[in-house]
C-alpha cells in the first residue's frame, strides 16, 4: 500500500512539472562578477594560482539549476564578467543591471561589494557574496540587497574557540601578522575568546620583513617564548609565515587559525552526508579540488535556483522574501539544512575545521545550544548585529 501511495505522489509530481515545462520556459539570467587582483609573488610552488577560482562553482550550480528546470520550465543563463586588475567594478556591475540581470554573484573586495551594494543600480538587483569574509559587511556596512553565502570571519573564529573550549585548551598565544587583514581576523579571534570564554595570554606582532624559510629554526623559537599556553593561534591570511611555525615553536603545541588548524566553509577531505559525489562531480568538470569560494559560487546559484522553483516566481522580491522566510532551505552537504539570518542575510552553516589532509571536526557541535538553532552560535546573532537595513 505504501509502495502504491509513494508511485502515485512521484507520478503526480511528474505530471505536475511536465505540465509547468509545457506552459512555457522561463529564462533566468545570472552573472558572476570578479574582481581581478594582482598575483602576489609565490610563496610555494606546491599550490597552483588558480586562474578559475569560484567560477567552476558558478558553473555546476548552473548544470544543476537546469537538470531540475527540465521539469519546472525554468532555465538559467550564465554571464561571466572579469574586471582586469585596477579596472572599473562599479561601471561592469552598471552594465550588467543595465543588460537584465537581477542575480549577481560577486567575487570582488570588501570595499568594492560595499561600493556595488550602494550603488543606484544595485536597487534593481541581488547580490551573492561568496569572497568578502569582513565581518563589517555584515553589520554596519550591511545592505539589504546582499545575501552572504561564504562564512564570516567571526564564523569562523567562533568555531575554532568552540572546539577549542571542547577540549579544554582554553589559553592561547596569538601570533598576527602586520597586514590589514590579519589584524582583521586577529580581532573576529579575539572576539571569540573573550565570547566563550578563552584567555589569551599572550599577544605578538611578526613584523620580520625577511624570508621566514630561511631563518625559522633560528627566529621563531626565540619569537614564541613567553607565558606558558595551550594552542599558538595564528593570523597570517596571506601565508607569509604561518607555515613555518609548525615544530618550531618554543613550546610542543598545536597551531590554529590561518595555519594548522583551519576553520574552512569546503575542504577537499570532507565526504560525509554526499559530499563524495560532489567532491568527484566537481572534479571532473574543473580538473582540481573545490575550494571555499567555489563552493559558496555554488551555494549561490543553487540559492537562486531553490527559490525560483519554490516560489514560483522570477521576481527579484518574491526571491528576496522566499529567501528570508521559514519556507528556504538550502542542501548544502553538510548534514543540516542551510537557511539565511534575516537580520543580515548571512547563510547559516557549519564550519568545516580542516588540517591540509584531513578533517578535524565539524563546528557547531549540538551541545552548544541556542533557542532558535544551534548555527546561530557561530558569528553575530541577532541582538549582538549592528546591522540596520
Amino acid at each position: 500500500m505504501i509502495k502504491r501511495l509513494r508511485k502515485h505522489v512521484l507520478v503526480s509530481l511528474l505530471v505536475s512539472f511536465s505540465v509547468m515545462a509545457q506552459a512555457g520556459n522561463v529564462n533566468i539570467k545570472l552573472a558572476f562578477l570578479t574582481e581581478k587582483l594582482a598575483t602576489p609573488p609565490a610563496l610555494s610552488n606546491l599550490d597552483p594560482v588558480l586562474t578559475d577560482e569560484g567560477i567552476q562553482g558558478v558553473v555546476l550550480g548552473i548544470k544543476d539549476n537546469n537538470t531540475t528546470g527540465k521539469f519546472t520550465g525554468h532555465t538559467f543563463h550564465l554571464k561571466h564578467m572579469d574586471v582586469p586588475v585596477g579596472g572599473n567594478v562599479l561601471q561592469s556591475f552598471q552594465k550588467l543591471v543595465a543588460d537584465g540581470y537581477e542575480y549577481i554573484i560577486t567575487d570582488v573586495q570588501s570595499a568594492t561589494l560595499k561600493t556595488l551594494s550602494t550603488s543606484p543600480s544595485a536597487k534593481a538587483a541581488l547580490l551573492f557574496n561568496v569572497s568578502a569574509s569582513h565581518n563589517v559587511l555584515r553589520n554596519k556596512n550591511c545592505s539589504a540587497n546582499t545575501f552572504h553565502l561564504i562564512p564570516s570571519d567571526a564564523m569562523k573564529a567562533d568555531a575554532l574557540a568552540q572546539f577549542m573550549l571542547k577540549k579544554r585548551w582554553n589559553k592561547w598565544f596569538l601570533v598576527k601578522g602586520t597586514d590589514v587583514d590579519d589584524m582583521r581576523f586577529a580581532k573576529a579571534l579575539k572576539r571569540s575568546a573573550k565570547r566563550f570564554g578563552v584567555k589569551i595570554v599572550e599577544e605578538k606582532e611578526w613584523k620580520f620583513d625577511h624570508d621566514a624559510r630561511r631563518t625559522a629554526q633560528a627566529d621563531i623559537p626565540v619569537f614564541t617564548q613567553g607565558s606558558d599556553y595551550d594552542v599558538l593561534v595564528v593570523a597570517d591570511v596571506k601565508g607569509l609565515f604561518g607555515e613555518y611555525l609548525a615544530m618550531n615553536t618554543w613550546l610542543p603545541r598545536p597551531i590554529i587559525g590561518t595555519q594548522g588548524l583551519v576553520p574552512r566553509a569546503w575542504h577537499r577531505t570532507h565526504e560525509r552526508w554526499g559530499a563524495v559525489q560532489m567532491q568527484n562531480r566537481f572534479y571532473e568538470q574543473a580538473g582540481r579540488w573545490m575550494n571555499d569560494v567555489d563552493y559558496a559560487s555554488w551555494l549561490a546559484v543553487r540559492a537562486v535556483g531553490e527559490a525560483v522553483t519554490r516560489a514560483n516566481s522570477v521576481e527579484v522580491a518574491d526571491i528576496k522574501s522566499f529567501m528570508l522566510s521559514d519556507e528556504f532551505s538550502l542542501a548544502g552537504f553538510k548534514g543540516v539544512k542551510l537557511t539565511f539570518r534575516h537580520w543580515n542575510q548571512q547563510l547559516r552553516q557549519p564550519v568545516l575545521l580542516a588540517t591540509a589532509r584531513s578533517i578535524v571536526s565539524v563546528m557547531p557541535h549540538k551541545e552548544f545550544l541556542h533557542p532558535r538553532t544551534y548555527l546561530d552560535t557561530l558569528g553575530y546573532d541577532s541582538p549582538e548585529s549592528t546591522c540596520e537595513f
